[in-house]
């Protein structure tokens, strides 16, 4: 599958997914609604490779990797991305999100010694000034001041932790781990954690019995995680997580729309000066100069073999 297709299918999966999560919230709590999302991603990765004889039998070191990119990138990022999601719209969540692209770049430095030029800072300063933008409207209003912040920390704190399970993705894949497979294990271990979240805050594990719950949930497991996940993280591997962060520029225009189509979300000029912003600042840091480095290990004890 080509690059650009690869792109594509993340592009319009992602950017929907944002508002199917809006059918998520409510009657069962953010944290059990992810742990039904990736018990059903994980029973379908299992299953599939199991039809495509894919062996999922790896060593205990292996599982390590398995269990931190569970943690990250199908655990803690959802339950930020979920909660967010409580306090402010879908369109403003993705945005916010969409700064995983330059924390990718800084991250990809820290990790794998891929230098970046000044553009980072450039497109950095420019992506903060657009969510300032965006979100000035909401922060000026007195009434719901803190519940802004508090969803626009969550946003942000999703995009750092996945940010972090893409280094993950990325160091384990060059340690010729498969990606369907190590989607499986991880979405398995990213479930289990967050059921283990749940019930640390005694939450119970409801389900909700209506067509809008049920659709939402299958389309965010099998195109949201299986299918999204796989086209993204087959891309990543193939030209690094400092220009796979590109799917992220253009995903917040597809939530945008939806919010505006069915979330009654006023596309302002603030909004769309605000996006702008960010979607500029996104750009310009994805196309800055990288000089490749010394190569970092993420996480040195845990690959050492």
């Amino acid at each position: 599958m080509s690059n650009q297709l690869l792109y594509l299918i993340s592009v319009l999966i992602w950017g929907s997914t944002w508002f199917a999560i809006e059918f998520q919230l409510g009657n069962v709590s953010p944290e059990v609604s992810i742990v039904y999302r990736y018990a059903i991603a994980a029973a379908v990765l299992f299953a599939w490779s199991a039809i495509r004889g894919l062996s999922l039998n790896f060593r205990v070191r292996d599982h390590r990797w398995f269990m931190l990119l569970g943690l990250l990138l199908f655990g803690l990022n959802y339950v930020f991305a979920y909660g967010a999601q409580i306090y402010i719209s879908s369109a403003l969540n993705a945005i916010v999100f969409s700064m995983i692209v330059w924390m990718n770049i800084i991250n990809a430095r820290l990790f794998f010694g891929i230098r970046a030029g000044r553009g980072v800072l450039i497109g950095a300063l420019m992506g903060i000034m657009g969510i300032i933008t965006l979100f000035s409207p909401q922060i000026g209003e007195s009434s719901v001041p803190h519940s802004t912040w508090v969803g626009l920390l969550l946003a942000a704190g999703g995009a750092l932790t996945s940010s972090l399970g893409n280094m993950t993705s990325q160091a384990a894949q060059r340690r010729k781990l498969p990606i369907i497979q190590s989607n499986a294990w991880g979405m398995f271990y990213g479930g289990a954690f967050t059921a283990a979240l749940a019930i640390g805050k005694g939450q119970s594990f409801t389900f909700e019995v209506s067509f809008a719950y049920i659709a939402s949930l299958l389309y965010l497991a099998i195109f949201g995680s299986v299918v999204a996940f796989g086209a993204y993280l087959t891309l990543l591997g193939r030209i690094g997580a400092h220009k796979a962060g590109y799917v992220m520029v253009m995903f917040p225009v597809v939530a945008l729309l939806l919010s505006g189509l069915f979330e009654g979300l006023i596309i302002d000029l603030s909004v769309i000066f605000g996006t702008l912003l960010v979607l500029a600042g996104n750009v310009f840091v994805v196309r800055s100069r990288v000089v490749p480095g010394e190569r970092r290990e993420l996480n040195h004890e845990i690959a050492e073999d």
